[in-house]
Protein backbone atom coordinates (compact mmCIF):
# COMPACT_ATOMS: atom_id res chain seq x y z
CA UNK A 1 0.00 0.00 0.00
CA UNK A 2 1.28 3.46 -0.89
CA UNK A 3 2.13 5.84 1.92
CA UNK A 4 0.17 9.07 2.23
CA UNK A 5 3.19 11.00 0.94
CA UNK A 6 3.47 8.75 -2.09
CA UNK A 7 -0.21 9.16 -2.89
CA UNK A 8 0.05 12.94 -2.65
CA UNK A 9 3.14 13.04 -4.83
CA UNK A 10 1.39 10.85 -7.38
CA UNK A 11 -1.53 13.26 -7.34
CA UNK A 12 0.92 16.09 -7.92
CA UNK A 13 2.15 14.40 -11.07
CA UNK A 14 5.33 12.98 -9.55
CA UNK A 15 6.35 9.33 -9.55
CA UNK A 16 5.30 7.64 -6.31
CA UNK A 17 8.33 5.41 -6.56
CA UNK A 18 10.51 8.50 -6.22
CA UNK A 19 10.03 8.35 -2.47
CA UNK A 20 9.65 4.61 -2.09
CA UNK A 21 11.82 3.05 0.53
CA UNK A 22 14.44 0.64 -0.69
CA UNK A 23 18.07 -0.16 -1.52
CA UNK A 24 20.48 1.76 -3.69
CA UNK A 25 23.44 1.18 -5.93
CA UNK A 26 25.43 -2.01 -6.00
CA UNK A 27 28.69 -1.77 -4.08
CA UNK A 28 32.19 -2.61 -5.17
CA UNK A 29 34.18 -5.33 -3.46
CA UNK A 30 36.24 -4.01 -0.55
CA UNK A 31 38.89 -6.05 1.20
CA UNK A 32 41.50 -5.20 3.77
CA UNK A 33 43.94 -7.06 5.96
CA UNK A 34 42.23 -5.47 8.96
CA UNK A 35 38.92 -7.26 8.36
CA UNK A 36 38.81 -10.28 10.71
CA UNK A 37 36.54 -12.29 8.39
CA UNK A 38 34.79 -12.17 5.05
CA UNK A 39 31.59 -11.06 6.79
CA UNK A 40 33.25 -7.82 7.85
CA UNK A 41 33.58 -6.34 4.36
CA UNK A 42 31.29 -4.67 1.84
CA UNK A 43 30.87 -7.32 -0.89
CA UNK A 44 29.92 -6.55 -4.45
CA UNK A 45 26.18 -7.02 -3.88
CA UNK A 46 25.89 -4.57 -0.96
CA UNK A 47 22.94 -2.20 -1.12
CA UNK A 48 22.53 0.61 1.40
CA UNK A 49 19.17 1.04 3.12
CA UNK A 50 16.90 4.07 2.98
CA UNK A 51 15.61 5.12 6.41
CA UNK A 52 11.84 4.72 6.60
CA UNK A 53 9.82 7.84 7.37
CA UNK A 54 12.87 10.07 7.07
CA UNK A 55 12.95 13.84 7.60
CA UNK A 56 13.01 14.61 3.88
CA UNK A 57 9.96 12.42 3.27
CA UNK A 58 8.04 14.20 6.02
CA UNK A 59 9.11 17.56 4.59
CA UNK A 60 7.86 16.52 1.15
CA UNK A 61 4.44 15.89 2.67
CA UNK A 62 4.49 19.26 4.45
CA UNK A 63 5.46 21.03 1.23
CA UNK A 64 2.64 19.34 -0.63
CA UNK A 65 0.17 20.38 2.02
CA UNK A 66 1.34 23.96 1.47
CA UNK A 67 1.07 23.54 -2.33
CA UNK A 68 4.84 23.86 -2.77
CA UNK A 69 5.29 21.29 -5.53
CA UNK A 70 8.88 22.32 -6.32
CA UNK A 71 9.90 21.94 -2.70
CA UNK A 72 8.08 18.63 -2.46
CA UNK A 73 9.87 17.33 -5.55
CA UNK A 74 13.26 18.38 -4.16
CA UNK A 75 12.56 16.67 -0.83
CA UNK A 76 11.25 13.57 -2.60
CA UNK A 77 14.56 13.29 -4.46
CA UNK A 78 16.46 13.56 -1.19
CA UNK A 79 14.16 11.04 0.51
CA UNK A 80 14.92 8.45 -2.16
CA UNK A 81 18.61 8.17 -1.17
CA UNK A 82 20.02 6.28 1.82
CA UNK A 83 21.27 8.24 4.81
CA UNK A 84 22.78 7.00 8.05
CA UNK A 85 20.62 6.45 11.11
CA UNK A 86 22.02 8.09 14.25
CA UNK A 87 21.72 6.71 17.78
CA UNK A 88 22.57 9.41 20.29
CA UNK A 89 21.09 8.51 23.68
CA UNK A 90 18.77 6.19 25.56
CA UNK A 91 19.19 3.32 27.96
CA UNK A 92 21.01 0.16 26.86
CA UNK A 93 17.66 -1.59 26.47
CA UNK A 94 16.28 1.26 24.37
CA UNK A 95 19.25 1.43 22.00
CA UNK A 96 19.29 -2.35 21.64
CA UNK A 97 15.63 -2.33 20.58
CA UNK A 98 16.05 0.68 18.29
CA UNK A 99 19.07 -0.78 16.52
CA UNK A 100 17.38 -4.17 16.20
CA UNK A 101 14.31 -2.59 14.61
CA UNK A 102 16.49 -0.64 12.17
CA UNK A 103 18.55 -3.61 10.99
CA UNK A 104 15.44 -5.79 10.67
CA UNK A 105 13.71 -3.18 8.52
CA UNK A 106 16.79 -2.97 6.30
CA UNK A 107 17.01 -6.76 6.07
CA UNK A 108 13.42 -6.86 4.84
CA UNK A 109 14.55 -4.59 1.99
CA UNK A 110 17.61 -6.83 1.38
CA UNK A 111 19.73 -3.78 2.16
CA UNK A 112 22.49 -2.81 4.58
CA UNK A 113 21.87 0.05 7.03
CA UNK A 114 24.51 2.61 7.95
CA UNK A 115 24.32 3.14 11.72
CA UNK A 116 26.04 5.90 13.69
CA UNK A 117 26.90 5.32 17.36
CA UNK A 118 27.10 8.77 18.97
CA UNK A 119 26.92 8.57 22.75
CA UNK A 120 30.54 8.90 23.90
CA UNK A 121 31.07 10.68 27.25
CA UNK A 122 31.98 14.39 26.95
CA UNK A 123 30.69 14.38 23.39
CA UNK A 124 31.74 17.39 21.30
CA UNK A 125 33.63 18.85 24.27
CA UNK A 126 30.21 19.74 25.74
CA UNK A 127 29.61 22.27 22.95
CA UNK A 128 26.88 22.35 20.26
CA UNK A 129 26.35 18.58 20.20
CA UNK A 130 26.92 18.09 23.92
CA UNK A 131 25.66 14.96 25.60
CA UNK A 132 26.70 11.36 25.72
CA UNK A 133 26.83 8.66 28.34
CA UNK A 134 27.42 9.66 31.95
CA UNK A 135 30.58 7.58 32.35
CA UNK A 136 32.88 5.17 30.57
CA UNK A 137 31.14 2.26 32.27
CA UNK A 138 27.73 3.53 31.15
CA UNK A 139 29.01 3.95 27.60
CA UNK A 140 30.38 0.43 27.46
CA UNK A 141 27.01 -0.93 28.59
CA UNK A 142 25.31 1.19 25.94
CA UNK A 143 27.60 0.13 23.08
CA UNK A 144 27.36 -3.52 24.15
CA UNK A 145 23.58 -3.23 23.83
CA UNK A 146 24.03 -1.50 20.46
CA UNK A 147 26.09 -4.47 19.26
CA UNK A 148 23.47 -6.88 20.57
CA UNK A 149 20.88 -5.00 18.57
CA UNK A 150 22.90 -5.52 15.39
CA UNK A 151 23.32 -9.19 16.20
CA UNK A 152 23.91 -11.33 13.14
CA UNK A 153 22.40 -8.77 10.74
CA UNK A 154 24.44 -6.92 8.16
CA UNK A 155 25.31 -3.34 9.10
CA UNK A 156 27.90 -0.62 8.58
CA UNK A 157 28.67 1.07 11.91
CA UNK A 158 30.21 4.53 12.12
CA UNK A 159 31.73 4.66 15.61
CA UNK A 160 31.51 8.03 17.35
CA UNK A 161 32.12 10.97 14.99
CA UNK A 162 34.74 13.38 16.41
CA UNK A 163 35.60 10.98 19.24
CA UNK A 164 39.23 10.58 18.13
CA UNK A 165 39.72 13.87 16.31
CA UNK A 166 38.36 15.75 19.33
CA UNK A 167 39.74 13.93 22.37
CA UNK A 168 39.12 15.34 25.86
CA UNK A 169 42.73 16.53 25.83
CA UNK A 170 41.86 18.64 22.77
CA UNK A 171 38.94 20.45 24.42
CA UNK A 172 40.88 23.00 26.46
CA UNK A 173 43.79 23.16 28.85
CA UNK A 174 41.70 22.41 31.92
CA UNK A 175 39.40 19.65 30.64
CA UNK A 176 41.79 16.73 31.07
CA UNK A 177 44.99 17.86 32.83
CA UNK A 178 45.96 14.34 33.93
CA UNK A 179 45.00 12.55 30.70
CA UNK A 180 42.55 10.29 32.53
CA UNK A 181 39.57 11.28 30.41
CA UNK A 182 41.49 10.80 27.19
CA UNK A 183 42.68 7.37 28.28
CA UNK A 184 39.06 6.51 29.05
CA UNK A 185 37.99 7.73 25.61
CA UNK A 186 40.53 5.50 23.87
CA UNK A 187 39.46 2.55 26.00
CA UNK A 188 35.81 3.21 25.13
CA UNK A 189 36.53 3.17 21.40
CA UNK A 190 38.58 -0.01 21.69
CA UNK A 191 35.72 -1.58 23.63
CA UNK A 192 33.26 -0.52 20.93
CA UNK A 193 35.42 -2.09 18.22
CA UNK A 194 35.63 -5.33 20.19
CA UNK A 195 31.90 -5.49 20.88
CA UNK A 196 30.85 -4.65 17.33
CA UNK A 197 33.42 -6.80 15.56
CA UNK A 198 32.21 -9.76 17.62
CA UNK A 199 29.07 -9.64 15.52
CA UNK A 200 29.48 -11.69 12.34
CA UNK A 201 28.40 -9.18 9.68
CA UNK A 202 29.27 -5.72 10.98
CA UNK A 203 31.62 -3.42 9.09
CA UNK A 204 33.15 -0.98 11.58
CA UNK A 205 34.83 2.37 10.89
CA UNK A 206 36.56 4.73 13.37
CA UNK A 207 36.78 8.52 13.40
CA UNK A 208 39.61 10.23 11.52
CA UNK A 209 38.25 13.78 11.36
CA UNK A 210 38.77 15.65 8.10
CA UNK A 211 41.58 16.92 5.92
CA UNK A 212 41.64 20.38 7.52
CA UNK A 213 42.06 19.16 11.08
CA UNK A 214 44.80 16.86 12.37
CA UNK A 215 48.00 16.06 10.55
CA UNK A 216 48.32 12.66 8.89
CA UNK A 217 50.71 11.29 11.51
CA UNK A 218 48.70 12.56 14.47
CA UNK A 219 45.50 11.02 13.15
CA UNK A 220 47.22 7.74 12.30
CA UNK A 221 48.60 7.48 15.84
CA UNK A 222 45.17 8.04 17.38
CA UNK A 223 43.69 5.35 15.15
CA UNK A 224 46.38 2.86 16.13
CA UNK A 225 45.77 3.52 19.82
CA UNK A 226 42.03 3.07 19.36
CA UNK A 227 42.32 -0.34 17.70
CA UNK A 228 41.81 0.45 14.02
CA UNK A 229 43.65 -2.75 13.11
CA UNK A 230 40.75 -4.74 14.55
CA UNK A 231 38.17 -2.80 12.51
CA UNK A 232 37.48 -2.40 8.81
CA UNK A 233 39.03 1.07 8.82
CA UNK A 234 38.16 4.71 9.39
CA UNK A 235 35.74 7.41 8.23
CA UNK A 236 36.35 10.97 7.08
CA UNK A 237 34.52 14.26 6.65
CA UNK A 238 31.47 13.47 8.79
CA UNK A 239 29.37 16.64 9.14
CA UNK A 240 32.05 18.54 7.23
CA UNK A 241 32.47 20.00 3.78
CA UNK A 242 35.92 19.11 2.46
CA UNK A 243 35.99 18.11 -1.24
CA UNK A 244 35.89 14.40 -1.97
CA UNK A 245 39.12 14.30 -3.99
CA UNK A 246 41.09 16.02 -1.23
CA UNK A 247 39.47 13.78 1.38
CA UNK A 248 40.41 10.68 -0.61
CA UNK A 249 43.98 11.92 -0.86
CA UNK A 250 44.19 12.63 2.87
CA UNK A 251 42.70 9.25 3.71
CA UNK A 252 45.15 7.47 1.42
CA UNK A 253 48.03 9.18 3.23
CA UNK A 254 46.65 8.08 6.61
CA UNK A 255 46.35 4.51 5.33
CA UNK A 256 49.92 4.52 4.07
CA UNK A 257 51.15 6.10 7.30
CA UNK A 258 49.43 3.35 9.31
CA UNK A 259 51.24 0.73 7.25
CA UNK A 260 54.56 2.64 7.41
CA UNK A 261 54.52 2.77 11.23
CA UNK A 262 53.28 -0.78 11.83
CA UNK A 263 54.26 -3.05 8.93
CA UNK A 264 56.77 -0.90 7.08
CA UNK A 265 60.56 -0.59 7.33
CA UNK A 266 62.15 -1.31 10.70
CA UNK A 267 63.37 2.26 11.12
CA UNK A 268 59.77 3.52 10.89
CA UNK A 269 58.26 1.25 13.56
CA UNK A 270 55.98 3.28 15.83
CA UNK A 271 56.81 6.54 14.08
CA UNK A 272 53.65 7.95 12.59
CA UNK A 273 55.25 11.29 13.40
CA UNK A 274 57.67 10.76 10.50
CA UNK A 275 54.82 10.88 7.97
CA UNK A 276 54.41 13.90 5.73
CA UNK A 277 51.03 15.58 5.87
CA UNK A 278 48.80 18.30 4.51
CA UNK A 279 50.85 20.73 6.63
CA UNK A 280 54.46 19.75 5.93
CA UNK A 281 56.58 17.54 3.71
CA UNK A 282 60.35 17.24 3.90
CA UNK A 283 60.28 16.31 0.21
CA UNK A 284 59.40 19.94 -0.62
CA UNK A 285 62.14 22.58 -1.00
CA UNK A 286 60.55 24.62 1.80
CA UNK A 287 62.58 27.60 0.62
CA UNK A 288 59.88 30.24 0.91
CA UNK A 289 59.16 30.39 -2.80
CA UNK A 290 55.50 30.14 -3.84
CA UNK A 291 54.38 26.53 -4.16
CA UNK A 292 57.58 25.16 -2.60
CA UNK A 293 55.93 24.11 0.66
CA UNK A 294 52.77 22.22 1.52
CA UNK A 295 49.72 24.30 2.34
CA UNK A 296 46.62 22.67 3.87
CA UNK A 297 44.36 25.06 1.98
CA UNK A 298 46.10 24.74 -1.40
CA UNK A 299 45.73 21.22 -2.73
CA UNK A 300 47.97 22.06 -5.68
CA UNK A 301 50.90 21.83 -3.22
CA UNK A 302 49.94 18.40 -1.94
CA UNK A 303 52.13 16.72 -4.56
CA UNK A 304 55.01 17.34 -2.15
CA UNK A 305 53.33 15.07 0.38
CA UNK A 306 52.72 12.48 -2.34
CA UNK A 307 56.41 12.72 -3.14
CA UNK A 308 57.37 11.96 0.46
CA UNK A 309 55.19 8.88 0.52
CA UNK A 310 56.58 7.74 -2.84
CA UNK A 311 60.14 8.11 -1.52
CA UNK A 312 59.64 6.59 1.93
CA UNK A 313 56.65 4.28 1.76
CA UNK A 314 56.66 3.17 -1.85
CA UNK A 315 53.85 0.79 -2.82
CA UNK A 316 52.72 -1.30 0.16
CA UNK A 317 50.85 -4.57 -0.50
CA UNK A 318 47.26 -3.47 -1.19
CA UNK A 319 45.81 -6.08 1.17
CA UNK A 320 47.77 -4.53 4.05
CA UNK A 321 46.36 -1.03 3.63
CA UNK A 322 43.47 0.18 5.77
CA UNK A 323 40.28 1.19 3.97
CA UNK A 324 37.96 4.11 4.72
CA UNK A 325 34.61 5.70 3.87
CA UNK A 326 33.80 9.34 3.12
CA UNK A 327 30.79 11.47 4.08
CA UNK A 328 29.68 13.26 0.90
CA UNK A 329 26.41 14.56 2.29
CA UNK A 330 27.33 18.25 2.04
CA UNK A 331 30.60 18.61 0.14
CA UNK A 332 29.35 19.12 -3.42
CA UNK A 333 30.80 22.64 -3.54
CA UNK A 334 33.59 22.00 -1.06
CA UNK A 335 34.45 24.09 1.96
CA UNK A 336 33.30 27.66 2.48
CA UNK A 337 35.65 30.61 2.86
CA UNK A 338 34.21 34.02 3.82
CA UNK A 339 35.41 37.17 2.10
CA UNK A 340 38.76 38.36 3.50
CA UNK A 341 38.32 40.62 6.49
CA UNK A 342 34.60 39.93 6.84
CA UNK A 343 35.04 38.45 10.32
CA UNK A 344 37.69 39.46 12.84
CA UNK A 345 37.31 36.25 14.83
CA UNK A 346 36.52 32.62 14.03
CA UNK A 347 34.10 32.54 11.06
CA UNK A 348 33.04 28.99 12.02
CA UNK A 349 33.49 27.69 8.50
CA UNK A 350 32.31 24.26 9.68
CA UNK A 351 29.00 25.57 11.04
CA UNK A 352 26.11 25.84 8.56
CA UNK A 353 28.26 27.46 5.85
CA UNK A 354 26.11 29.13 3.19
CA UNK A 355 25.80 28.06 -0.42
CA UNK A 356 26.96 24.47 -0.01
CA UNK A 357 25.47 21.50 -1.83
CA UNK A 358 25.07 17.77 -1.57
CA UNK A 359 27.98 15.78 -3.02
CA UNK A 360 28.26 12.41 -4.71
CA UNK A 361 25.37 10.07 -3.93
CA UNK A 362 25.98 6.97 -1.80
CA UNK A 363 27.81 4.15 -3.51
CA UNK A 364 30.49 1.60 -2.82
CA UNK A 365 31.64 1.75 -6.45
CA UNK A 366 33.91 4.71 -5.75
CA UNK A 367 36.70 3.94 -8.20
CA UNK A 368 39.25 4.71 -5.48
CA UNK A 369 41.05 1.54 -4.28
CA UNK A 370 40.99 2.34 -0.56
CA UNK A 371 37.59 4.02 -0.41
CA UNK A 372 34.96 1.44 0.48
CA UNK A 373 32.05 3.84 0.01
CA UNK A 374 30.84 7.39 -0.33
CA UNK A 375 27.98 7.78 2.13
CA UNK A 376 25.45 10.32 3.36
CA UNK A 377 26.37 10.10 7.06
CA UNK A 378 25.33 13.53 8.32
CA UNK A 379 21.55 13.88 8.07
CA UNK A 380 21.11 16.36 5.23
CA UNK A 381 19.08 19.33 6.45
CA UNK A 382 19.99 19.08 10.13
CA UNK A 383 21.66 22.17 11.56
CA UNK A 384 25.23 22.22 12.88
CA UNK A 385 24.18 24.57 15.68
CA UNK A 386 23.41 28.22 16.35
CA UNK A 387 26.39 29.90 14.70
CA UNK A 388 27.37 33.52 15.46
CA UNK A 389 30.75 33.63 13.64
CA UNK A 390 32.40 35.53 16.50
CA UNK A 391 29.84 38.31 16.35
CA UNK A 392 27.73 39.42 19.31
CA UNK A 393 24.90 37.20 18.04
CA UNK A 394 22.51 35.71 18.76
CA UNK A 395 21.81 35.52 15.04
CA UNK A 396 23.92 34.18 12.18
CA UNK A 397 25.11 37.02 9.90
CA UNK A 398 25.31 34.61 6.96
CA UNK A 399 21.54 34.07 7.20
CA UNK A 400 20.41 37.65 7.64
CA UNK A 401 20.84 37.62 11.41
CA UNK A 402 18.29 34.90 12.06
CA UNK A 403 19.16 32.37 14.76
CA UNK A 404 20.19 29.01 13.33
CA UNK A 405 18.36 25.96 14.73
CA UNK A 406 20.08 24.00 17.48
CA UNK A 407 22.53 21.29 16.52
CA UNK A 408 20.69 18.30 15.10
CA UNK A 409 17.42 20.17 14.52
CA UNK A 410 15.74 19.83 11.13
CA UNK A 411 16.10 23.01 9.03
CA UNK A 412 13.86 22.88 5.93
CA UNK A 413 15.44 25.89 4.22
CA UNK A 414 18.91 24.40 4.55
CA UNK A 415 17.73 21.03 3.27
CA UNK A 416 16.21 22.68 0.20
CA UNK A 417 19.34 24.74 -0.44
CA UNK A 418 21.60 21.70 -0.22
CA UNK A 419 19.46 19.86 -2.77
CA UNK A 420 19.30 22.84 -5.12
CA UNK A 421 23.07 23.38 -4.98
CA UNK A 422 24.03 19.70 -5.24
CA UNK A 423 27.09 18.83 -7.33
CA UNK A 424 26.39 16.70 -9.29
CA UNK A 425 22.72 17.61 -9.65
CA UNK A 426 20.62 15.46 -7.35
CA UNK A 427 18.18 13.19 -9.16
CA UNK A 428 15.74 10.56 -7.96
CA UNK A 429 17.50 7.36 -6.96
CA UNK A 430 17.33 5.41 -10.26
CA UNK A 431 16.88 2.10 -8.46
CA UNK A 432 13.55 3.33 -7.17
CA UNK A 433 12.14 4.55 -10.49
CA UNK A 434 9.90 2.34 -12.67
Amino acid sequence: MLSRTARLLLAAGLSASAIALGPVATAATATTAHAPSAGHTLPADTRFAVTPDNEAQRQALTDLQHHDLAGAAAMAKLASWPEATWFTSGTPAQVRDQVRATVRTAAAERAVPVLVAYDIPLRDCSQYSAGGAASDAAYQQWISAFAQGVGSSRAVVIVEPDALANLPSDCNATTDPTGTLTAGRIADIKYAVSALEAQPQTVVYLDAGNSQWHSVGDMAQRLIQAGVAQSQGFFLNVSNYQPTDQTDQYGTWISKCLWFATDGPAWAAGHTDYCASQYYSSAAPNDGAPGDAVSPTDASTWHWTDAWFDQNVGTPPPAQLTHFVVDTSRNGKGAWTPAPGKYTGDPQTWCNPPGRGIGATPTAATGVPLVDADLFIKTIGESDGSCTRSTAGPGDPEYGGTVDPAAGAWWPAQALGLVQDAVPTLTFNPRLLP
